[in-house]
């Protein structure tokens, strides 16, 4: 029987982990982490599935512990496998799979390597992402590709629909080239990290929305924040915007001298700086939902300017 550690978390390492289990891969130990209690955890858990199962699991603050990777050594897995895991593996511990170790990426590697890749396909306006499984090395998401499953990414997709797409695809990648991994027969096809690029993480701060770009890169923004992700925002009237989910408009704003949010006929409007207009479908202001109504009532029925 192929014998594996699995490092894994959130819904890829959930699903990632089933289909391990599917293909009757004897999963000797899975490494996880603990929830963080400031964190929005809206995903699965990987340790409940393992609990499950009655796999044994860790959550280390360091995988790479020395002792660690000698408790990993002495189980003699055929594979390592991460799964959307959060920390680095270095070489010590990639050493201890006898026929490899292979990651899960949620983009078409080589485009958006390294953190967030969803986030950052979706903020791009990119029409297509995917999951890649790849070998792992040392330098982030460069090993040879086994499998890709590409995605669409709809005009108003947010990255929580999109998220849940890549969750499906790296499931399928998997499922379909996990028995000629097993058999030996996988093949790999080399990076040319030449056609892409490496992303770092993003922080809540770089949610905040600059209203004199076009009205397409601030509607991406938002799809690309949207909750579960702390969302796009700004300063308003002594206060802070927050908007959920919005629309391109086909029109070009009559009024659109300066970016500015205004209610017409109902809904929220606000210009932006390429005189395009986008409709705010759902917005909150110090984290209580507005409305048409309720900006004209608090705020008058003028055009108020945006930062």
């Amino acid at each position: 029987m192929t014998r594996a550690v699995v490092f894994a978390y959130h819904n890829v390492g959930v699903r990632c982990l089933s289909v391990l289990l599917a293909h009757d891969v004897e999963v000797a130990l899975v490494v996880t982490h603990q929830d963080n209690p400031l964190e929005n955890v809206w995903f699965d858990s990987v340790a409940e599935l393992a609990a499950l199962h009655d796999i044994p699991t860790i959550a280390p603050a360091d995988p790479n512990d020395p002792d660690i990777v000698a408790q990993i050594s002495k189980l003699s897995p055929d594979f390592l496998f991460s799964f959307y895991y959060r920390l680095m593996i270095k070489r010590p511990l990639l050493d201890t799979a006898r026929r490899g170790a292979y990651n899960m990426h949620g983009s078409l590697l080589p485009k958006y390597r390294g953190r967030v890749p969803v986030n950052w396909a979706v903020l791009a306006g990119e029409r297509e992402t995917g999951a890649t499984l790849h070998r792992m090395l040392e330098k982030p998401d460069a090993g040879a590709i086994l499998a890709q499953q590409a995605v669409p990414i709809l005009p108003d997709d947010n990255a929580h629909q999109v998220f849940n797409k890549v969750t499906v695809a790296a499931e399928i990648a998997l499922d379909r080239v996990l028995p000629q991994l097993i058999a030996g027969a996988a093949g790999e096809e080399p990076q040319d990290l030449a056609r892409g690029s490496y992303f770092g993480g993003r922080k809540p701060e770089d949610g905040r929305i600059n209203w004199r770009a076009p009205a397409r890169s601030i509607h991406n923004l938002v799809r690309a924040v949207a909750p579960p992700y702390p969302g796009a925002f700004c300063a308003f009237q002594g206060g802070t915007l927050r908007l959920l989910k919005t629309l391109v408009e086909s029109r070009r704003s009559p009024r659109s001298d300066a970016p500015g949010l205004y209610a017409e006929c109902g809904h929220l409007y606000a210009d932006c700086g390429d005189g395009r207009v986008l409709r705010l479908i759902a917005l909150e202001f110090d984290g209580k939902p507005l409305d048409a109504a309720g900006l004209v009532a608090r705020f008058g029925s003028e055009k108020h300017l945006l930062p």
